[in-house]
């Protein structure tokens, strides 16, 4: 058994890719309101260490204004495949303008002109008008690097709080639960 609850997720995370059939690195990322309305989707964890875990979106989507009145959340990794789960608590903060830069310019060219073309979380009219923002930036950014939007950023959830859960039988789970102190992490375990 690790003491070390990063070491852990690094050794699981291992597993996920060698099992997990699509996107091992898919989270349920939970939000709240600052008057604690919660809301949770799946994103993809697109980094991650000792610092945390690290995610990108629209700042203007719903999560990007949720996290900024609310800066908790909780990402929940589900792998199916090895009957695992991690729930992984903590304080949001925004990854700074280098790194969202960085990881920014690793996406796809499709998938950059889609953060310019997306008013992410807002009302849409038609699928045809967002496939026609979307030719317009093509035109746009024609025969140049396509620069990250200026709403567009990452977020790194800190963690404090980390539970790994494997599926036993007769419902007999296991649940191991991590909580940082100023020393480093205690563990324990939690009824199933």
């Amino acid at each position: 058994m690790s003491a070390d609850p990063l070491a852990l997720f690094d050794a699981w995370f291992a597993e996920a890719k060698a099992s997990e059939p699509v996107f091992p690195e898919a989270m349920a990322l939970a939000t709240a309101t600052a008057d604690g309305r919660p809301s949770v989707r799946i994103v993809l964890m697109k980094g991650h260490g000792p610092q945390g875990f690290d995610f990108y979106t629209n700042l203007d989507s719903r999560k990007g204004e949720e996290l900024a009145a609310n800066p908790r959340a909780t990402l929940l990794f589900h792998w199916k495949s090895l009957s695992r789960q991690v729930r992984v608590d903590g304080p949001v903060e925004v990854l700074p303008d280098g790194e969202a830069d960085a990881y920014f310019a690793t996406r796809a060219r499709d998938s950059q002109l889609g953060a310019w073309a997306s008013d992410q979380s807002r009302p849409l009219v038609s699928r045809e008008a967002f496939e026609q923002r979307y030719e317009a930036m093509k035109r746009r950014f024609d025969g140049q690097e396509v620069p990250r939007p200026p709403r567009w950023g990452g977020f790194r959830l800190v963690p404090e709080e980390m539970e790994f859960w494997t599926e036993r039988p007769h419902r007999l789970h296991e649940r191991r639960l991590f909580t940082r102190t100023a020393n480093g992490w205690d563990e324990g375990l939690l009824y199933p």
